[in-house]
């Protein structure tokens, strides 16, 4: 059983994933069909910068969301305009980042899913009389549901293990801010070697039996759709 420091920072750990794949789900879904289905240039800039997360450093992007939500940044300003509170060193500002930082991994798998979708299929709903709205939800959905579970997983996973953007824009401010990831440093640094054994050992039986849920389901799928023809 954890202690209540880290059982308060594993709660926090869950509240920040789930908030951040929910949000990722409502922002994430029509950006991902939109840089599969535009034939736009705009997708040749935009498609780069939501990719940006995976190759850039975590302190880099941290460090200019910093910026961007202090009390003179953009975001900061904002913030405080409409909720008269400080952004950074918060836990929204976690939510915030998190979106930011784990937007590849949500977007890509539903994207590439999304592409495979045959433009016929969408076609005969059309004809069939079904809406843009009818179709996406009951022929999209389905035929994408492989991508939409290997996307909120890997959002999910993602966020739970964040640590460089998270110590950037919120610090270690315990019932807020400090994640497990942050608990995992604290033990490290002040030689609490069992405690971070502990932390350590769980991530990495989370993150493996997530990835096998995925890749389980994957092998699944692709039985089924062999054994229909």
């Amino acid at each position: 059983m954890l202690p209540d420091p880290d059982s308060q920072a594993l709660w926090l750990t869950l509240q920040l994933a789930l908030t951040t794949t929910g949000l990722l789900m409502l922002v994430g879904t029509p950006l991902a069909w939109w840089l599969a289905r535009t034939k736009s240039l705009g997708r040749v800039i935009l498609e780069p910068i939501v990719a940006l997360p995976v190759v850039l450093p975590p302190t880099v992007l941290g460090f200019y969301l910093l910026l961007a939500m202090a009390p003179n940044g953009v975001l900061g300003q904002w913030w405080f305009s409409i909720t008269g509170e400080r952004l950074a060193f918060t836990f929204n500002a976690l939510v915030i980042g998190s979106i930011f930082y784990s937007l590849p991994f949500y977007v890509q798998p539903l994207q590439v899913a999304f592409e495979n979708i045959q433009q016929g299929l969408l076609d005969a709903a059309a004809t069939l009389g079904a809406g843009p709205a009818d179709r996406f939800f009951s022929v999209v959905v389905p035929l994408s549901r492989r991508g939409f579970v290997t996307a909120i997983c890997l959002a999910f996973a993602h966020t739970v293990g964040e640590f460089g953007i998270v110590l950037m824009i919120g610090g270690n401010i315990p019932g807020e801010t400090r994640v497990l990831s942050i608990a995992l440093f604290d033990h490290v640094e002040s030689l609490q070697y069992e405690a971070a054994h502990r932390l350590a050992l769980g991530l990495l039986i989370f993150s493996f039996a997530l990835l096998a849920l995925v890749y389980g389901l994957n092998r699944h799928w692709q039985m089924r759709l062999a054994a229909r023809h």
